[in-house]
């Protein structure tokens, strides 16, 4: 009786057992068509509207691209680059006054939106600087023109950035400097071509805020004159200088005059023993660095 009592049991629990729904499957199986499957499906007909509105220009970018430029209507009203049919700030980045046009190879500067303060167009193949470049934007504070290949800069280039303060056209194959706009604080032509005769007599005496210059690795055969009181540092290493004179940096009638604000000149890397001109440094806190034996 007891071994029948046990055969009964058996047979009504596991059917029962291996009959239950598995919850657990089915719910994951809800999950995936619900969310996954349907969102993937809207996003994707979203994706495919965005792009065939943005191919009516025959412009082909990427939907983030898109979505950000027509959230700012005045970026998109840009005029043409001169190199590409893009507008400025769909070829290069746009940000809060900012323009980023770094490493994509333009070869001359772009048309900058209105009000444009910082200008970043480093390493790219720009080779020269027209008036017009800059004729109607006057709120630039900061351009670098740092890497490209820039031989000439035409006459009064800058000379309507009156708020610019720091300009940078090091790594370039200039022979001469421009006109400088009477602001400048930092001005860095490193690593170019220019001769003396290339800077003008009074290129930096009206720069009366002018506290960084940086003319190493050029081809100066001596320091350039009048430089403003307000300069703290000078950078002149690997040069062809070759003499420096008791007025180069201070002055030979007044013994008693000190440069206060200078506090570094670099000329290591020129042809000269700067041991030979002691009271050319009369006037310095500090020696320049270089060679002097």
């Amino acid at each position: 009786m007891k071994t029948l009592q046990t055969a009964l049991f058996l047979f009504v629990f596991v059917p029962l057992v291996n009959s239950a729904p598995p919850l657990q499957q089915e719910s994951l199986q809800f999950y995936e068509y619900d969310t996954d499957v349907t969102m993937g499906s809207l996003v994707q007909q979203d994706y495919e509207m965005q792009s065939k509105d943005i191919r009516k220009d025959g412009t082909n970018v990427s939907l983030d691209t898109s979505l950000r430029l027509q959230g700012d209507d005045g970026e998109r009203n840009v005029p043409p680059t001169k190199d590409t049919n893009l507008p400025t700030c769909l070829l290069c980045v746009c940000l809060s006054g900012s323009v980023y046009c770094e490493e994509i190879d333009i070869e001359a500067v772009p048309p900058l939106p209105k009000e444009t303060a910082y200008l970043y167009a480093r390493f790219n193949k720009i080779k020269r600087i027209a008036v017009s470049d800059f004729a109607d934007i006057t709120t630039l504070r900061r351009i670098d023109f740092s890497g490209n290949r820039i031989e000439e800069i035409e006459d009064g280039a800058f000379s309507k950035l009156l708020l610019l303060e720091e300009l940078s056209l090091a790594e370039n194959r200039l022979i001469k400097l421009p006109v400088l706009p009477p602001k400048l604080t930092t001005f860095n032509a490193n690593q170019n071509r220019i001769k003396s005769r290339g800077i003008k007599a009074n290129a930096f005496k009206k720069l009366t805020n002018l506290a960084y210059l940086y003319l190493g690795h050029n081809a100066l055969e001596s320091v350039p004159l009048n430089l403003p009181e307000s300069l703290r540092i000078l950078h002149l290493q690997y040069n062809n200088i070759t003499t420096i004179t008791d007025d180069t940096f201070c002055k030979s009638n007044n013994t008693r005059y000190i440069r206060t604000s200078m506090d570094e000149i670099r000329m290591e890397g020129n042809p000269i023993l700067l041991a030979k001109h002691v009271n050319a440094f009369n006037c310095l806190r500090t020696l320049p660095v270089g060679t002097y034996y």
